[in-house]
């Protein structure tokens, strides 16, 4: 009887110690058996959807740019923010590097007409622009009506025109002639002459690209 009694607490020792050890080896297969990591923190993305929350590189460009934007007020109604509020013509009256421009718009009657244009593009030759030309010449075409309205919408082009735009374009004009555009980058000339120094500047009616020198209708 000893020995039947030996042989039965034997086994009941080794069923214990196989439940002990039996959630043990459950645990260790848990989740399909992928090790899990030690910190408890969720798997790495991987590489494909790292790049697809990555932003892209070609996004076009947005806001004012050039060395000339430097000179532009930085708060009041002169500034990035005051002018996108105001028509084209109110807009550059309020830009003390546009002065010379805005007198001879008054000059040729045509502040309503670009203010209550739609969606244009104004390429705005600045005060050292209009010093270029011999004061006689200057002081000639501000006095005949007819040609100093000629010059002043041949700057003027009837839709807004982006960056990407000005890359490589001929545009028509309201004074009914075409200009062209070349450049990248923050770097533009128009009809090869004339420079942007301060673009895509934002009015409530249009866009204005600063330029240095006075555009020429063709003849």
């Amino acid at each position: 009887m000893s020995s039947i009694r030996t042989t039965i607490a034997r086994r009941a020792a080794l069923a214990v110690s196989a439940a002990a050890i039996l959630p043990l080896a459950l645990t260790g297969c848990s989740d399909g058996g992928k090790s899990a990591d030690a910190t408890g923190s969720k798997a790495t993305p991987t590489k494909e959807a790292s790049m697809d929350s990555t932003p892209s590189d070609a996004a076009p460009m947005s806001g004012p740019f050039g060395p000339g934007c430097a000179g532009v007020p930085k708060e009041g109604k002169g500034s990035f923010d005051g002018m996108a509020k105001d028509p084209v013509a109110t807009a550059a009256s309020n830009n003390p590097a546009l002065s010379t421009l805005v007198t001879a718009v008054k000059k040729a009657g045509l502040v309503d007409t670009l203010n209550n244009a739609e969606n244009i593009t104004v390429f705005a030759p600045t005060n050292d622009a209009f010093a270029k030309l011999p004061k006689a010449d200057l002081d000639a075409v501000l006095a005949d009506k007819a040609k100093l309205t000629s010059i002043l919408t041949y700057h003027v082009v009837g839709q807004k025109l982006t960056p990407k735009q000005l890359e490589s374009g001929t545009y028509p004009t309201l004074q009914k002639s075409t200009l062209t555009t070349a450049g990248s980058g923050e770097s533009y000339k128009v009809n090869d002459a004339s420079s942007v120094v301060c673009g895509n500047v934002p009015t409530a009616n249009a866009t204005v690209y600063i330029v240095d020198t006075v555009l020429m209708p063709k003849a």
